[in-house]
C-alpha cells in the first residue's frame, strides 16, 4: 500500500504561553513506496512520533492530506484505516496469554469481517510462527523476556493483516543484544509480509541497518531523504552530516583561502573557484589516513584496539568537540607513536559547510 502524505502539518497551543502556537510538523510531503521499509529518523522533539500518529489517526492533522493509495484517509478514524500499530512499551494484557494477546485485535470485528473462531485461531497460529512465538502461545507477557514481548505486540499487529504497519521506538526497551537481534527480526518480517511499514527511531544505526529509505527530520522539517547510505555519503548540511555515523563525524572550524581548505595552519584540500570565506570542515572517520608527510597535524590522546580497526583518538584545536577520532586499519598500530599524528584526508569523506547557513558547499577539487 503506497502512502502519501502532502504539505502535512500539526500545530498545537504552547502549554505556557497562552495564544502562542508550536508546530510539531510543517508541510511534510512524502511518498512511502508500497511495500518498502521507511525509517523516520531524528532527535527527541523533531515530530516523528507526530507524524506517525497522524498517519494512523491518532492525531489530527492541521492541514494537509493522508493517502493511502488513492484513498484520503485524513479524515478516517484509526480503526478504519487497516493500521498496525506497535507501541515502545508493547501494551501487551498482563492477564491474557500469548494466544488471547494476538487474538484480541480478531475478537472485536464485526460485520463483514467478523471471523469464525477456527479463522481467528489460523490466524494468530500463522502470525505467531512468522516472529518465531508459537511455541509460548500460552505463556502470559511476565513469562516473557522483552524481545518476546516485542515480538507479541509485532504478531498482534499482523494478525489483522494490515495494509500499513507503524513501529514507534519499538526497541527502545530492549538492551543492546536484543535490539540487533529484533531489528533483524523486523526487516525479516516485513520482507516475508510485503507490508509498507513506517519505522520511527532516534538511534540513526538503527534506522540505516534496516530501511529501504530514511527521513531525517528536525524541528518538525525534513531535512533529507533518501537511501541510507546515499545521505550518508552526501548529506545537504551539518545538521544531517553530524547526526548520521557513529562514531559522528569529526567538524572544525576552518577556512577557504587561495584555493585551500585551511584547518588551522594546515592546508587539507585543494579547491576550485571557490571564494576565501570561514566554513566548516567535517571529515568521517574512516577519511583518516595515517601518513607522517600528511597535512593535517593532531595531538595523539590514545589508541583504541578495536580488532581488524584501531580508532585513534586525538585533539585539534580547530576541531568543535573536544576530541577527533579516526577509524583506521590495524596494521597501522606500528606507525602511531610519539605527541602527534599526521594524517591525509580522503577527498569524498570530507564536506565543506557554509559558516552561518551551515548548507552544504559542493566544491570541484582541483588536479
Amino acid at each position: 500500500m503506497k502512502v502519501t502524505l502532502e504539505k502535512l502539518t500539526k500545530i498545537y497551543p504552547h502549554r505556557v504561553k497562552k495564544g502562542e502556537f508550536v508546530t510539531a510538523v510543517s508541510d511534510f510531503n512524502y511518498e512511502i513506496p508500497d511495500g518498502k521499509l521507511i525509517g523516520l529518523l531524528g532527535p527527541s522533539g523533531c515530530g516523528k512520533s507526530t507524524t506517525l500518529n497522524m498517519i494512523c489517526g491518532l492525531e489530527k492533522p492541521s492541514s494537509g492530506r493522508i493517502l493511502f493509495g488513492d484513498d484520503d484517509v485524513t479524515a478516517v478514524s484509526p480503526e478504519n484505516r487497516g493500521v498496525g500499530m506497535v507501541f515502545q512499551n508493547y501494551a501487551l494484557y498482563p492477564h491474557l496469554t500469548v494466544r488471547q494477546n494476538i487474538l484480541f485485535p480478531l475478537q472485536n470485528l464485526k460485520g463483514k469481517d467478523k471471523l469464525t473462531k477456527e479463522e481467528m485461531e489460523k490466524r494468530a497460529e500463522e502470525a505467531a510462527k512468522l516472529v518465531q512465538i508459537d511455541m509460548l502461545m500460552d505463556r502470559k507477557p511476565n513469562e516473557l523476556s522483552g524481545g518476546q514481548q516485542q515480538r507479541v505486540a509485532i504478531a498482534r499487529s499482523l494478525v489483522k493483516m494490515p495494509r500499513v504497519l507503524l513501529l514507534d521506538e519499538p526497541l527502545s526497551n530492549l538492551d543492546a543484544r536484543l535490539r540487533l537481534q529484533t531489528r533483524e527480526e523486523i526487516r525479516r518480517i516485513q520482507r516475508e509480509t510485503g507490508i509498507t511499514t513506517v519505522f520511527v527511531t532516534h538511534d540513526q544505526e538503527e534506522a540505516m541497518s534496516i530501511s529501504d529509505s530514511i527521513v531525517v527530520m528536525k524541528e518538525g522539517t525534513v531535512q533529507q531523504t533518501g537511501k541510507p547510505q546515499e545521505v550518508y555519503d552526501d548529506p545537504v548540511n551539518l545538521f544531517v552530516a553530524k547526526f548520521l555515523g557513529t562514531p559522528p563525524i569529526n567538524v572544525f572550524e576552518a577556512r577557504i583561502e587561495g584555493g585551500k581548505v585551511m584547518i588551522g595552519d594546515d592546508a587539507v584540500l585543494t579547491v576550485k573557484d571557490e571564494k576565501d570565506r570561514p566554513v566548516w570542515a567535517a571529515i568521517r572517520p574512516e577519511g583518516f589516513i595515517i601518513d607522517e608527510n600528511g597535512p593535517l597535524h593532531c595531538r595523539l590522546n590514545a589508541v583504541e584496539v578495536m580488532g581488524r580497526d584501531i580508532s585513534v583518538v586525538s585533539e585539534n584545536e580547530a576541531a568543535e568537540n573536544p576530541t577527533v577520532r579516526s577509524i583506521v586499519d590495524a596494521d597501522n598500530l606500528k606507525k602511531l607513536s610519539g605527541e602527534t599524528v599526521s594524517f591525509s584526508v580522503k577527498p569524498h569523506k570530507i564536506f565543506l559547510f557554509e559558516k552561518d547557513t551551515e548548507e552544504r558547499i559542493r566544491f570541484e577539487k582541483k588536479g
